[in-house]
C-alpha cells in the first residue's frame, strides 16, 4: 500500500480524538458532542490508517450526509496530503456505483434519473381521486420519501403507519405510492428516484456475487458520519457493502437526531455496540466551539430529555472560558421581535462582530418574512440560507465565465498558490470588483459575492500552496457542484435544520412559542415527536460560539391579542423573562404614543405609522394617490407585491408629513436606510412637487 505523503502528527489531537484516531481497524463507534471536533478526528483516523499502511486510500469510501459535509472531507484530506479517498453521499455513492455495474443488473435496458417527481406524484394523485394541488402534491412526496427510506412497500404503508399521521387518508396514500412506482416503468426504460439508487445498488450487491465481489474487492475501509441520521434503507446499503466484514467507523450524536421526519432513526447508532460486541466505542465531549455558559445552557436542555435517546446522552465540556451569560426576550408582537433582532445585531456589531458571524435561525421557513423585513430596514445586509445558491447567482456566473475566459485565452500569469487570489481580482475588476465597497444595496450585495469568490480562491491557495489556475478552477468546479458557497459578509438566515453542522459568534434563536418550537404536529403526535423537537432547539444552542439569544413574541401582528405562550423548552432554564418594555423609556413612550390630532392612544400598526387615528383627518389625499400610482409601477418592475415597497399607512404619513430630503424620509416610521436607498429618489421627486 501506498503511505501518505507525510507522517501523520497525532499530537494535534486532545486525548480523546486521539484515542479515536488510533482505535484498531474494524468496528468503532466514535460519540462526538457538537463543537468536539468530530470531522478533524475522523480525517485524522483515515489518514493515520494510510500513514500505517493499515488502509490504501483508493481503498476507503467515507460517506457523509451532505455533499458540502463532503467536499470538506476530501479538503481537509487533501491539505494533509492524503489523495484518492472516496468521500461522498449516500446518494451519490450509490449513483456511481449504479452507473458502473448497471450492464450486469440489466443489460442494455436504459434508465435515467428522476430528478423531479412532482409531475408523476400529481398524475398519481389524480388518478387516486385526490385533489392534486400543490401542497397536497408535495405532502404525497414526502410520505412516499418516507416509506421508501424505511423500507415499507405500498401494500405494507398502512399497517406500518404506528403513531404516523398520513396527510391523506392511509388507503389513498397507498394508492398513490403504487401508482407513482407504476408510472416510472415506461416503455423508453426505468426512470430511477434517488431512494431507487439505493434500492437498486442494495439489490445488486446482494443478489450478484459476482458484483459483490468486485465492489468489496474495490472498498474495504468504511467511515459514515452523522450515523445518528441513518435510515433503514442507507444501511441496508451499509450492510450490502460491508457483506460479512467490519472494517467500519461511524460517527454521530444521538442528541442531534432531528430528521426522523424523514425515515432517519438512531438506533443503528443505539445498537452499535449490539451488533458488534468488540467495537471499540470513544466519546468526544470537549467542546472547542461555544464558551462555557453556552455548553452549560445546551447541557442543561438536553438534561430534561425523556426517551430512548436520553440514556446516551453526553455532556459538553466547554473548553472556551469567558463569553456572555445567554439572553432571553420576549416581544409584544412578532414585528416587534424581529425590530428587536436587529437592534441587538446593531449592538453586536458595534462591539466588533461582524455581520457573517451572526446568524438569526427559526423552526420554520415562513419565519423569515418578518426578519428579512426589518433587517432590510435596519440597512443590515443579510442573506437568506436555502434561497438562491451562490454559484447560481448572475454575477457569479458571469465571474466564472471571465475567470474561464481568461485561461482559455492564455491571459494569466503562472502563479500559484495565494497569489492566486490577485490574479482573479485583477479579472474581475472590470465587472465591479474595485477595491472599495460601493454604496447601495444591490451594488454592495454584488460586490461582497465577487469579493467572496476571490476570498475562497486565496483560501484554497493557502490550504495548497502548489495549486495552480487549472487546479483552482477544478476545486471552484467542485465547490459549485456539491454547493459549497464561500463565507459572505452577512447575517445569516436559517431554519434550524438548515443550521445544522455550521456555527456563528452570535446566534438568535427566534420565534420560541408554543405550536411553532415545538411545532403544532409534534405536540399532537407524541412525546417522541416533542423529544425531535427539543433535540432541535438543542442544535440551534450549539450553533453559537459566543452570544446566544432566546426571543418570542405574545402575539402575530403588532396590536393583537396576546395568545402565544413561551416555549416549553425553556422551563426552569431561565430567569423570569425580560419582557421588550425592559427597553428604555423613550422607546416604550413611544410605542405608545398618541393620536397627533385628538390625543387617543394609537392602537393598531397602521395608526402608530400614520401618527394618527385611522378615523381622524389626514388630509393630502392628492399626494398619496400619486404616491400609490408611483408604487404600483415600482411593484411591477420589482416583481413583488405593493406592501413589499411601501404598505399604505407609510404612504399615508409620507404624504402627510411631505419630506423634501433623505434625512426627513427616514425619520417616517415605516422608512428604513435601504428604502430609502432603493425607493427613496422616486418617493422625493413626488412628494416635493406638492411643496
Amino acid at each position: 500500500m501506498t503511505p501518505a505523503p507525510h507522517s501523520v502528527n497525532l499530537e494535534d489531537l486532545d486525548p480523546d480524538q486521539r484515542a479515536a484516531a488510533l482505535a484498531p481497524r474494524g468496528p468503532v463507534a466514535i460519540l462526538a458532542g457538537a463543537g468536539t471536533g468530530k470531522t478533524r478526528t475522523i480525517t485524522y483516523r483515515i489518514a493515520h490508517l494510510i500513514d500505517q499502511g493499515l488502509a490504501s486510500p483508493n481503498r476507503v469510501l467515507a460517506v457523509t450526509f451532505t455533499r458540502r459535509a463532503a467536499s470538506e472531507m476530501r479538503h481537509r484530506l487533501q491539505t494533509m496530503g492524503v489523495g484518492g479517498v472516496q468521500a461522498q453521499t449516500f446518494h451519490s455513492a450509490a449513483l456511481r456505483q449504479l452507473r458502473y455495474f448497471w450492464p450486469q443488473i440489466a443489460g442494455d435496458l436504459p434508465w435515467r434519473m428522476l430528478d423531479n417527481k412532482f409531475a408523476l406524484v400529481a398524475r398519481a394523485t389524480r388518478g387516486a381521486g385526490l385533489d392534486a394541488s400543490t401542497e397536497t402534491v408535495r405532502d404525497l412526496i414526502s410520505e412516499v420519501e418516507w416509506a421508501k427510506a424505511r423500507l415499507i412497500s405500498p401494500d405494507q404503508y398502512a399497517e406500518s403507519l404506528g403513531q404516523r399521521t398520513p396527510p391523506q387518508a392511509a388507503d389513498k396514500v397507498a394508492e398513490v405510492y403504487r401508482r407513482y412506482e407504476q408510472a416510472k416503468n415506461t416503455p423508453e426504460g426505468f426512470l430511477l428516484d434517488f431512494d431507487d439508487l439505493l434500492l437498486h445498488t442494495a439489490g445488486a450487491l446482494e443478489n450478484s456475487i459476482g458484483i459483490a465481489e468486485e465492489f468489496r474487492e474495490q472498498y474495504r475501509t468504511f467511515v459514515v458520519d452523522e450515523y445518528q441520521d441513518v435510515t433503514p434503507l442507507q444501511q441496508r446499503v451499509l450492510d450490502a457493502w460491508l457483506g460479512q466484514r467490519d472494517d467500519l467507523t461511524v460517527v454521530g450524536d444521538a442528541n442531534q437526531t432531528i430528521y426522523s421526519f424523514t425515515g432517519a432513526t438512531p438506533d443503528y447508532l443505539l445498537n452499535f455496540s449490539r451488533k458488534y460486541p468488540h467495537a471499540a466505542v470513544v466519546k468526544l465531549q470537549r467542546n472547542y466551539r461555544s464558551t462555557t455558559h453556552i455548553t452549560n445552557f445546551a447541557n442543561t436542555v438536553i438534561g430534561k430529555a425523556t426517551g430512548r435517546v436520553a440514556g446516551t446522552r453526553l455532556t459538553l465540556q466547554g473548553m472556551r472560558q469567558g463569553g456572555a451569560e445567554p439572553e432571553f426576550r420576549t416581544y409584544d408582537s412578532e414585528p416587534e421581535e424581529a425590530r428587536g433582532v436587529a437592534q441587538e445585531i446593531k449592538k453586536l456589531q458595534h462591539k466588533g462582530v461582524e455581520l457573517k458571524d451572526i446568524a438569526v435561525l427559526y423552526r420554520m421557513n415562513s419565519q423569515s418574512e418578518a426578519f428579512e423585513q426589518a433587517l432590510a430596514e435596519a440597512g443590515i445586509v443579510y442573506q437568506v440560507r436555502g434561497g438562491e445558491k451562490f454559484f447560481e447567482r448572475p454575477e457569479v456566473r458571469e465571474a466564472m465565465a471571465r475567470i474561464i475566459r481568461a485561461q482559455q485565452q492564455g491571459a494569466v500569469p503562472a502563479v500559484r498558490g495565494a497569489d492566486l487570489g490577485g490574479v482573479v481580482r485583477n479579472i474581475l475588476a472590470p465587472v465591479g470588483l474595485d477595491s472599495q465597497e460601493p454604496e447601495g444595496a444591490r451594488a454592495r450585495e454584488r460586490w461582497q459575492a465577487l469579493r467572496a469568490l476571490v476570498d475562497l480562491v486565496e483560501e484554497l491557495g493557502r490550504a495548497t500552496p502548489d495549486l495552480d489556475f487549472e487546479g483552482m478552477l477544478a476545486a471552484l468546479r467542485e465547490r459549485a457542484s456539491a454547493q459549497v458557497p464561500p463565507t459572505m459578509q452577512g447575517v445569516t438566515l436559517a431554519s434550524l435544520h438548515a443550521a445544522k453542522g455550521l456555527e456563528w459568534d452570535a446566534v438568535f434563536l427566534v420565534g420560541l412559542v408554543e405550536g411553532t418550537l415545538p411545532i403544532t404536529h409534534a405536540i399532537k403526535a407524541d412525546d417522541e415527536a416533542i423529544e425531535e423537537e427539543r433535540r432541535l432547539f438543542y442544535v440551534g444552542v450549539t450553533r453559537a460560539r459566543e452570544h446566544l439569544f432566546c426571543t418570542w413574541s405574545k402575539a402575530r401582528q403588532e396590536g393583537a391579542k396576546a395568545t402565544r405562550k413561551r416555549t416549553r423548552f425553556l422551563d426552569g432554564l431561565m430567569p423570569e423573562p425580560t419582557p421588550s418594555t425592559e427597553l428604555t423609556q423613550p422607546d416604550r413612550t413611544r410605542r405608545r404614543r398618541t393620536c397627533r390630532i385628538c390625543g387617543e392612544p394609537l392602537l393598531s400598526p397602521a395608526e402608530k405609522t400614520m401618527g394618527r387615528c385611522e378615523d381622524c383627518p389626514g388630509g393630502n389625499e392628492e399626494v398619496f394617490e400619486a404616491l400609490r400610482t408611483w408604487r404600483a409601477g415600482v411593484a411591477k418592475d420589482i416583481q413583488a407585491p405593493a406592501y413589499i415597497v411601501f404598505t399604505d399607512a407609510t404612504l399615508h404619513a409620507i404624504a402627510e408629513a411631505l419630506p423634501s430630503t433623505p434625512e426627513e424620509l427616514l425619520a417616517i416610521s415605516g422608512v428604513g436606510q435601504v428604502k430609502v436607498q432603493r425607493f427613496g429618489q422616486g418617493v422625493l421627486e413626488i412628494t416635493t412637487q406638492f411643496l
